[in-house]
């Protein structure tokens, strides 16, 4: 309970890197979702932008409005990988974002 309270969800952080890592695999292995490179880019772009803002948000919970709250995480490690791993799935976010717009401003073959 009060890792929900306190905004860290990890288990909301891994959901997010599976979803990247799900729409980044169907691609690369059907090479499409929808049959339309334009509607796959577009879906990849907006899918992109919403698993980067989690940990977005997560940071600025962080730094702005829990500045003064020391007991926020249990010991400088767990602060350190909680950290990291909003860094990893802030990078897969922009990843599928990258995915999406190589898709949506891509030639067709």
């Amino acid at each position: 309970m009060d890792q929900e309270r306190s905004g860290r969800n990890i288990n909301k952080l891994w959901a997010m890197i599976l979803l990247g890592i799900v729409y980044s695999s169907l691609l690369y292995y059907q090479r499409t979702l929808t049959g339309v490179n334009k509607v796959d880019g577009f879906i990849g772009v907006l899918l992109g932008l919403y698993i980067c803002s989690h940990p977005v948000a997560n940071v600025l919970d962080m730094f702005f409005f829990r500045r003064g709250d020391r007991r926020q995480f249990s010991s400088r490690w767990s602060a350190v990988l909680w950290i990291v791993l909003n860094i990893a799935v802030f990078l897969i976010g922009w990843f599928v974002i990258f995915v999406g717009t190589t898709r949506l401003v891509g030639r067709v073959d």
